[in-house]
C-alpha cells in the first residue's frame, strides 16, 4: 500500500509541475496577443485565439510528458526535467511566435485575434506543435 501512496504523491507532484508549465504557457500566449485570452476565447468565441492557445498547450503537454517519461532515478530529477524542459518549451514557442511575426506581413498578434478565421492561426499552431515535437525529441 505504501508503494501505491508514493506513486500517487509522485503523480500529484508531476501534475503540479505540469499545471504550472501549462499556466506559464497560457500567460505567454496572453502576453503575445492583444486583448485577454479569456475574453477572446470564452466570451467572443475567437477561433484563431483558441487554435493558437490549444496548440501551445498541446505542445507543452508533450514536452512535460516526455520529460517525465524519460526521467531516471529520483522524483526530484523527474520534476526538474519536466519543469526545466517545460519552461524551455514556453521560451522557444514564444520565440517562434515572434519570429513568425517578424517574417510575415502585419502583426501576428492582431491577425490571430481577428474575429474571422485567419489561416495564420494554423501556421502559428503548426509552429507550436513542431517546436514542441523538437523539444520533446531532444529530451534523452
Amino acid at each position: 500500500m505504501s508503494d501505491v501512496l508514493n506513486d500517487i504523491l509522485d503523480a500529484l507532484a508531476y501534475g503540479v509541475i505540469g499545471i504550472a508549465v501549462l499556466s506559464l504557457g497560457y500567460f505567454a500566449v496572453d502576453l503575445l496577443t492583444p486583448g485577454k485570452l479569456g475574453d477572446l476565447i470564452w466570451a467572443r468565441r475567437n477561433l484563431n485565439a483558441a487554435i493558437v492557445l490549444a496548440s501551445g498547450l498541446l505542445a507543452l503537454g508533450a514536452v512535460v510528458a516526455t520529460g517525465i517519461w524519460s526521467a531516471e532515478g529520483s522524483l526530484a530529477n523527474g520534476l526538474a526535467r519536466a519543469g526545466g524542459y517545460g519552461v524551455l518549451g514556453v521560451v522557444l514557442l514564444s520565440a517562434a511566435f515572434l519570429l513568425i511575426d517578424l517574417i510575415t506581413p502585419g502583426k501576428l498578434g492582431d491577425i490571430v485575434t481577428e474575429d474571422r478565421f485567419h489561416p495564420a492561426s494554423l501556421v502559428t499552431a503548426s509552429s507550436h506543435l513542431a517546436v514542441g515535437a523538437v523539444v520533446a525529441a531532444s529530451i534523452t
